[in-house]
This record gives structure tokens, sequence and C-alpha cells, in this order.
């Protein structure tokens, strides 16, 4: 069985194709510039790379190019569309439906609920899914992120508001980055030998979050409501008191909306530092005496250690800390810096191995009583497993 996962942006649309006879996966490209007259459509088939410029107005017409350098007579790696049995979308927020689904109206309507708590993400994928719906006679699967963190005990997932607001609008701590902590969970149990470890789950990257796994399940996470929680990401400002956005209103003259806009896309480790929400950028900056540069990447080292120490409370220690995603499997400085000093709990870095690391690998020291690991993740072979559970039940 083939299954197309697909990654999508407002403007962007990304892929693997798998044959999940052995979850290879066949092929790999990107469409950059949807609804634009020179998009760029990107493909890796084998040792085949595919580069095109064409006017793509949609993501409807991103798949088709998509397909279409899939099914190239030369180097394609299938003969005809026909042969993808589904896509699977990593959506990000269902709201009252959260699991794994046949993209239906009501799906969409679910996601529509909640495109004010996920204004960038969810709009995009609603739009792609109609488009695709339209075009294609083939199952469409959404795989909620949300849907990984169903298993958090009720005490970790409620606010403290009324229950009212809470059970009507459906406000909660849903948690996301699910596929890539479902992943950690199922690789960590495979390296660790066994199902039953207490796992802490790093992923660090544009977009950041923790996830405390037991028995294979969430049962903490660091996100909330909405993906603009909990660390500090790249622009996203992170957890934040909603009572001084009052305060910034009246003395800024911005409305509701453009504050949360602003604190959206001019927050986080970018409004830290003034100069970029890019680690690599922070981290040479401050090399050169950039306070605030040095100070963004403080502040978030800390506030994944705080994380980090609720999490070991929760699990009644931990047996692996696991960092994954673009900053947590290439910065040995960030690692460094969040295992620091933790001897006292068991948690000793090898300097040398963290150093040295590349691709999947330990770095513990052999007197640490917790195992440290990097381990890149892989979301979308989560979404196609999703995927083809889906159409094996119907």
């Amino acid at each position: 069985m083939l299954v197309l996962v697909a990654n999508l942006g407002s403007t962007s649309f990304k892929y693997r194709l798998y044959d999940m006879a052995d979850e290879r996966c066949l092929a790999r490209g990107a469409v950059d510039r949807i609804g634009e007259q020179k998009s760029k459509c990107t493909a890796t088939i084998g040792d085949w790379s595919d580069e095109r410029t064409m006017a793509i107005p949609d993501h409807g017409v991103a798949v088709e190019a998509c397909l279409a350098q899939l099914t190239d007579p030369e180097h394609g790696a299938i003969k005809e569309a026909s042969e993808v049995a589904a896509i699977g979308f990593k959506a990000v927020h269902g709201g009252r439906l959260s699991g794994v689904f046949r993209i239906d109206d009501d799906v969409l309507d679910a996601m529509a609920e909640m495109n004010a708590a996920a204004p960038a993400h969810n709009p995009p994928y609603i739009a792609a899914m109609k488009a695709m719906r339209a075009r294609f006679d083939l199952p469409l699967v959404a795989a909620f992120e949300t849907n990984f963190h169903q298993t958090i005990p009720t005490a970790r997932k409620e606010y403290a508001i009324p229950r009212k607001l809470a059970d009507e609008l459906h406000i909660r701590k849903w948690g996301f980055h699910g596929a890539s902590h479902r992943f950690i969970a199922t690789r960590s149990a495979e390296l660790l030998g066994r199902s039953d470890a207490r796992v802490i789950s790093c992923h660090l990257g544009g977009s950041s979050s923790l996830t405390a796994i037991k028995d294979g399940q969430s049962v903490m996470t660091t996100m909330g409501m909405t993906p603009q929680t909990g660390l500090p990401q790249n622009n996203r400002v992170g957890d934040f008191d909603p009572f001084a956005l009052p305060l910034i209103i009246e003395q800024t003259g911005m409305t509701l909306d453009e504050t949360l806009a602003y604190l959206a896309s001019q927050g986080g480790l970018l409004g830290l530092s003034g100069r970029s929400g890019d680690i690599r950028d922070l981290r040479e900056a401050a090399a050169q005496g950039d306070e605030n540069c040095k100070m963004a990447l403080d502040v978030f080292v800390e506030e994944i250690r705080r994380h980090l120490g609720g999490m070991m409370v929760a699990l009644g220690g931990v047996d692996a800390i696991v960092f994954t995603a673009g900053i947590g499997e290439n910065d040995d400085e960030i690692r460094s810096a969040v295992c620091a000093n933790l001897e006292e709990f068991g948690i000793v870095v090898d300097t040398e191995a963290n150093a040295n690391l590349r691709g999947e690998a330990c770095f513990h020291a052999t007197n640490s009583g917790t195992q440290l690991w990097v381990i890149p993740t892989n979301e979308e072979i989560v979404v196609a497993r999703q995927t083809v559970a889906v159409l094996q039940q119907n």
C-alpha cells in the first residue's frame, strides 16, 4: 500500500511517499510559493532530484505537480497516481475531534471551529483539503496532533476557568507535536528494550514542546490550548499572562487582533533578542557580546529545565531524556545546558559523546542513572501508519 503524507503551510506543500509494506520512503518533495507565478516544485526519488518552476495557484494544483514528478516516465516512483491508496495529513487542531479520521464535512467543520485557536495552521489545511477532495478520488485522512495527548490525566489538562467555558468551547490543554512525541515514545521503547520506561521527549526546533511519556503514553505536555503556548518558540511568545493584554492594548493603541498577531510573529526568541529567532544566529551574536541574544538563549534553556523538572516529578523519576527536531538533534550546546548540574538527579552527560554526536545516538556518561539520547524524529511515518489503520477499519 502506498501512502502520501502531506505537511502543509499557507503557501507550501511538503510530502513523503511511503510503501507501507516495509515502510520505505520512496520519494520526498515540496512545493514553495504556492499562489505565485513562479512556484518551485522539488522532488527527490532515489538518486534523482528534480526542480521545476511553474505557476501553482493552490494546494490542489500543488499535489498534481508533485504527482507529475512521482510518475515521471524515466525516474518516477510510481507509474500512475491511482497507485496511491490515500493521502494522510498531519493536521493540527480539531477541537471536539481529536484522533484520526477520514476527512468529511464534519472533520472540516470541527477544524474551522478552531481557526481562532490555530490561525496559522487550520485555515490553509482546510483550504487544501477541500481542494484535494474536489480533485482526487481517493481517501483523505486527518491525523490530529492533539491525539497523542488524550491520555494526559484530567488534573494536568484543565485550566482553572469556569466549567461552562471549558466544556462549551473545548478549552483545555490539548498539546501538540503529537506525531513527533508518538514516534519518540515508540523508538525509545525499542532502544531501551522496555515499554514501561519513563521518558521525557524534548522536541526542540522552530516550534518546541516537551512531553512526559510513561508506558508509551503521554502524561504531561508543555503546549496548552493552542500551539502558541508553552516554551518560547522562534517567534511565538509561548506562555504569557493574558491579563497583560489590556495594558498592551491601552498603551500601544493596537487592537486585540493586532496584539495577538504581533505576539505570534514578533515574540519568542526573536522578541527577546531583537535580532533573530534562529538559535544559530543567536549563538553567533551572543559570542560577539550581544547581551539580548545571550538572554534569549538563557530564557529558552531555563524554560526547558523548568518543565523538565516538573515532568520528572510527575513521572516519579526519569529513565531517559530524548532530544529531537532541528535544535534537539543538532545543537550540542543546548543539550548540554539543559542537562547541566543535574548529577544529583542521576543525569550525567558524556561531554565528548555529546559534542561529536551525529544521528541517532546516546550521550550519557557511564555513571549516569538516566539515559540521554538524540533520536531524529519521523512525524511522517507516524501519520502514514495512522492512515493505514484508518483505511483498514473501513
